[in-house]
């Protein structure tokens, strides 16, 4: 968030010196007012450029096995460019790398799930999903497996069956 601000300051200056430098180059005959809305449209520019950007930047850097399972996208009328270019404000991704399967269990699968949000930290979960019975249990507060891989305590959710994420840690 500091870099994005700096990276704004400097985008202003940098705006208001192209200004500078086209009133200079017209023999000083543009308004007084060019470099302080050039500095501000810059500013407002580079704002708009790291919201759209920010989902392709954090996608980049995701680990080998993170697939992304779902995005949520925002409009709002103080952006009214979102309104015809909504941008991506949050996503959850599976680590579908490392997810796990009890040999007993085989319908049943055990994945970490991250939660990245725009101006949020990044919040992870591991997760147990019943794949022939479309559910799925957050182990947050943990869980107790048996021997036999079977789970006690575990508050068991219906879910939709073409849902996102479950699909996505049931095929791999």
């Amino acid at each position: 968030m500091f870099v994005e601000l700096i990276a704004t300051i400097f985008a202003g200056i940098a705006c208001a010196g192209v200004a500078m430098l086209l009133n200079i180059i017209t023999g000083r005959r543009l308004p007084k007012w060019v470099m302080p809305v050039a500095a501000g449209a810059g500013m407002i520019g580079m704002t708009i450029s790291n919201e759209y950007t920010w989902f392709g930047r954090t996608t980049e850097r995701l680990p080998q096995g993170v697939q992304i399972a779902t995005t949520v996208e925002e409009q709002g009328w103080l952006r009214p460019w979102t309104q015809v270019w909504p941008y991506t404000k949050r996503f959850a991704a599976v680590d579908t790398g490392t997810a796990r399967r009890h040999p007993n269990l085989p319908d049943q699968r055990l994945a970490d799930i991250y939660f990245f949000g725009r101006w949020s930290p990044v919040n992870q979960a591991p997760m147990l999903f019943d794949c022939r019975l479309s559910q799925s249990a957050l182990l947050i507060d943990g869980a107790d497996f048996a021997a036999d891989g079977t789970v006690s305590d575990a508050d068991w959710q219906t879910m939709p069956a073409d849902d996102p994420i479950l699909t996505l840690v049931c095929e791999t």
